[in-house]
């Protein structure tokens, strides 16, 4: 059903854009239907009032064939379309988690003369470290100079 209303519905939107295209512009001369003001529109079939009467009448019902197709189709869609639910769909057979499996030999291999018993502990780095910097300190602004005291005195 859906595909009958999808089909016509293509068909009135490529008819619907043809006759748009076959009307005259509010601007003058720039639509194939009028003819820039000639007497004989649409190849002398009627006249240029008679054709943009024609023409907007078309537009008009296809116009609204348009709309009913798209409503119709959009209400096709609703109904065809079934309510899911996660909680509604079929439950996975629940299996323990398999036990994991540990490998039969290491992955890193073992150096040393410890024969794979154990890791080997990593030495020590031989590079020198560089000697701590000493710790920054702030500048100290300089005490203001004292003014010596008046000689003139009460």
């Amino acid at each position: 059903m859906s595909l009958i209303v999808l089909v016509i519905h293509l068909v009135i939107s490529v008819a619907l854009i043809g006759v748009v295209l076959l009307q005259r512009s509010e601007g003058g001369a720039l639509g194939m239907g009028g003819g820039g003001g000639s007497g004989a529109g649409l190849g002398g079939l009627l006249s240029t009032r008679g054709a943009g009467n024609a023409l907007t009448r078309t537009t008009a019902f296809l116009a609204a064939g348009f709309f009913a197709t798209s409503i119709t189709l959009t209400l096709l869609a609703e109904f065809e379309r079934k309510p899911a639910s996660i909680l509604d769909g079929p439950v996975a057979p629940s299996e323990a988690p398999a036990a994991p499996v540990l490998p039969s030999e290491p992955l890193v291999p073992f150096s040393g003369t410890n024969s794979g018993t154990s890791p080997a502990v990593p030495a020590a780095p031989t590079e020198s470290v560089p000697p701590e910097a000493p710790p920054a300190t702030a500048p100290v602004a300089p005490e203001p100079p004292t003014v010596p005291p008046s000689s003139t005195e009460p």
